[in-house]
């Protein structure tokens, strides 16, 4: 934590002191009910204990207190969940008691949260766009539709990476997967590219600035008065990319419908059935709902599938045993110039192995966040406080030994000859959730994972740049919106 929060803390704790005092014997009531944890300090609370990586810290302190255990974020009650069991209570068995999703002074930047799919509450809005999400962006005959484009991007994709092995120069893999899941993304979409290799344009610029500030720390969320003063200036920057990209999806919503009414000839993507939705009943799709679905759609998936790739390439090559098996089963099931199709990852078992041990090990999203509705809930003797906020570590369930057999090692061996998938039904495997509030993209992001990765491995050896060995490769993460590798992993490609 840097010294301008450290003294805004102490400064809390000046300001709040009497505050505190005055209630602590309520607070001390009330606690008699909750899950165990760690003693708050005074005002901050747990702060201090959440730490730089809070996935990490609450793993350590579930150790001590449990799975189910409770600690104050400021004012904020919150209760950390570390298994499966506990994980199914709130998901599955009480899940009508947490319909919603952790808001942010940073998501609620000009209002997204009131038409966003990923935190609107679950009602009739929330409905309405689940279905067209299910029924027009990731339904099984759409995505038939536009695998070609995104066979497209991928021979784009080994283009570039062509022209880095014959100039012997490194890739940077996360950048290559955030432009090759963007441009997906955005042709599906909108028919064009938003990103380029080489350079930086304005789009990738502002969508990556929307994802590290939807993934900062704000400590005008844990103490609701700053929020008014917005001191770390989150809320600002926020309010700058949002406004951004809902300009530019505008303007390319305007130059659709003026085309069309040129009677210009209709494009195929996804823009022209939403605008079809939207013209055939207003009620149900409104141009705001279309704008920041738009918003959801690019900065959380184009951020989660890019960090996973870049996760699989790192293990790949920290295991050279696990690269060379891949390696093998990829090159003998397909063709040396054939392209791999969707369709062709069923016949790649051990590809799915490794993709699923990454999930298991680096989840893209190390916590599902629930908020409780209504009043105070009972689960396993314990008090569940209403407006708690809920943490679902799944980073924590990916590392337990009682679940995972050795599990601070990278073993895809695990995942053959299983039923275990990442669909939602096996709770010690979401990384896209589980329930009703799933992530709607995950069939879209589950085919470009595995399909980036393909060709990657199809086509090319690797070897790590000079001077570092396998087992010197950084491990250091970085919690954002999702979770990256603090030092970006650049890798050589090289012809087999």
């Amino acid at each position: 934590m840097d010294l301008t929060a450290s003294f805004l803390l102490l400064l809390l704790c000046l300001i709040w002191a009497c505050f505190h005092l005055l209630n602590s014997n309520s607070r001390r009531r009330r606690s008699a009910k909750l899950p165990p944890g760690p003693y708050p300090f005074p005002v901050i609370g747990n702060i201090l204990q959440f730490g730089q990586n809070p996935h990490q810290s609450l793993t350590k302190l579930s150790k001590t207190y449990g799975p189910l255990m409770h600690l104050r974020l400021g004012s904020i009650d919150t209760i950390v969940v570390s298994s499966p069991e506990m994980a199914k209570e709130i998901l599955q068995t009480h899940d009508q008691a947490f319909p919603l999703r952790l808001t942010t002074a940073a998501t609620r930047a000009l209002d997204h949260h009131v038409t966003s799919v990923a935190f609107l509450p679950i009602g009739n809005q929330w409905r309405n766009l689940r279905k067209i999400c299910k029924e027009h962006m990731f339904s099984i005959q759409r995505l038939h539709a536009n695998e070609g484009l995104r066979q497209e991007k991928l021979q784009k994709l080994l283009q570039y990476v062509q022209e880095c092995c014959v100039n012997g120069r490194a890739v940077d893999i996360g950048q290559a997967a955030v432009v090759t899941s963007l441009n997906m993304t955005s042709n599906t979409v909108f028919s064009v590219d938003f990103a380029d290799y080489n350079t930086c344009q304005e789009l990738e610029d502002i969508i990556r600035r929307c994802m590290r500030v939807w993934g900062s720390p704000n400590l005008g969320d844990y103490f609701g008065f700053l929020g008014l003063f917005d001191p770390q200036g989150i809320k600002r920057e926020a309010e700058f990319c949002v406004g951004k990209l809902l300009a530019i999806f505008d303007s390319i919503i305007d130059r659709r419908v003026e085309a069309s009414r040129n009677s210009q000839a209709r494009k195929t993507d996804l823009l022209e059935v939403l605008l079809e939705i939207s013209g055939g009943n207003q009620a149900e799709l409104t141009r705001n709902e279309m704008k920041h679905l738009f918003v959801d759609l690019f900065v959380a998936g184009v951020d989660t599938t890019s960090g996973t790739v870049e996760w699989v390439i790192t293990e790949l090559l920290r295991n050279p045993h696990v690269m060379s098996k891949l390696k093998m089963e990829v090159r003998t099931v397909l063709e040396a110039n054939k392209q791999v199709e969707e369709s062709d990852i069923s016949k790649l078992p051990y590809l799915q192995a490794v993709i699923k041990e990454a999930f298991r090990y680096h989840p893209p999203g190390p916590f599902i966040t629930r908020c409780k509705d209504g009043d105070d809930l009972e689960i396993k003797n314990y008090n569940i406080p209403k407006n708690a906020l809920i943490l679902i570590n799944i980073w924590a369930t990916g590392r337990d030994p009682n679940i995972w057999p050795n599990p601070d090692s990278f073993q895809p061996e695990r995942f053959l000859n299983t039923e275990v998938d990442v669909k939602g039904h096996n709770l010690e495997l979401i990384p896209f959730g589980s329930g009703r509030r799933i992530c709607p993209g995950m069939p879209l992001a589950y085919r470009m994972v595995h399909l980036i990765v393909a060709y990657l491995i199809q086509h090319f050896d690797w070897k790590l740049e000079p001077g570092i060995a396998p087992g010197d490769v950084d491990l250091n993460e970085t919690l954002g919106l999702s979770l990256h590798k603090t030092i970006p992993l650049k890798a050589v490609p090289i012809k087999p």
